[in-house]
């Protein structure tokens, strides 16, 4: 049978030694606010001001018209303008803009035909909010045609980049290899540097002939070689079960992914200076992480 009076010591001696350890009842107390407040404001799903490059090779009443009423949604901002199809490709591969808008020469006679798109938005696949964004837009009217007096059609082709075939696995698995390697470097790195404090092997460490700088560095050179090989993995795994195409220089990519993990360590390496215990080594990495994921993008 529970004692109420032995549970109540047991519950008590808890919350006193709870109260004991500043750091973890810091985070308890702590953690919600931050983030509910940094989440609550910096988080924002509303697109507004895509930067946007147009070619209206029209120049009609109905083509301005119909750009007029795409700022007006205030979800795109006209940012620069340009004569040929080739141009505005270019700039969007290069990252100048998010969203393209090509209005052909034949423009007043294709709104009347729903054979064939009157404009076509070109935008970065790659951003799954963008294209939706993109997707929402070919709904909204082409114009207004005076000489009939009724709205022109609705016909507009949205064509992504990076991304044609609309993919969710293209969008998912390269965002699921930063997640992968900020969960596993910063936590692996803090966890091990704890544990050996915990154990009294780095007092040990610190005693023999080896240098800070050794210590450090053969702390981290495993890590960073297990984090190369997840990259190798990930990318495996996303093109064989999921047809992720690896396009461009693999050693940019691992260049690239090099620097990404040290960062990561060295977060780890903070977090294992900060606290005292791989408990809270664990809290104060998930506190670091969430919002470097949610705020990422």
């Amino acid at each position: 049978m529970i004692s109420l009076s032995r549970l109540y010591a047991v519950i008590k001696k808890e919350v006193r030694q709870l109260s004991r350890d500043r750091l973890t009842f810091g985070m308890i107390v702590g953690l919600p606010i931050v983030q509910i407040l940094l989440f609550g404001y910096a988080i924002n799903t509303d697109v507004r001001n895509l930067q946007t490059a147009v070619v209206d090779q029209a120049h009609t009443h109905l083509s301005r018209a119909f750009l007029a009423n795409l700022s007006e949604t205030q979800v795109v901002s006209i940012i620069a303008s340009f004569a040929t199809a080739d141009e505005l490709a270019a700039g969007l591969r290069t990252g100048d803009f998010s969203v393209g808008v090509f209005i052909p020469t034949d423009f007043d006679r294709r709104v009347s035909d729903p054979s064939r798109p009157a404009v076509q938005l070109m935008v970065d696949g790659s951003d799954p909010t963008i294209l939706a964004v993109a997707n929402q837009l070919t709904a909204m009217p082409l114009g207004f045609d005076l000489s009939t007096g009724v709205e022109a059609t609705r016909n507009i082709e949205v064509r992504p980049y990076f991304n044609p075939e609309r993919r969710s696995p293209v969008n998912i698995v390269p965002g699921l290899m930063g997640i992968i390697l900020t969960m596993t470097m910063m936590l692996f790195t803090a966890v091990a540097i704890v544990r050996e404090r915990e154990r009294g092997n780095l007092e040990l460490l610190i005693n023999t002939p080896v240098s800070s700088a050794e210590l450090m560095i053969g702390k981290v050179l495993p890590y960073i070689v297990i984090g190369l090989i997840q990259l190798a993995i990930i990318l495996c795994v996303g093109w064989l079960l999921f047809s992720v195409p690896v396009r461009g220089s693999i050693v940019d990519l691992y260049l690239a992914a090099l620097l990404f993990i040290a960062a990561n360590l060295a977060l780890g390496l903070f977090i294992s200076t900060a606290v005292n215990t791989q408990f809270q080594a664990m809290q104060l990495t998930i506190f670091i992480l969430l919002p470097s994921i949610l705020l990422s993008g």
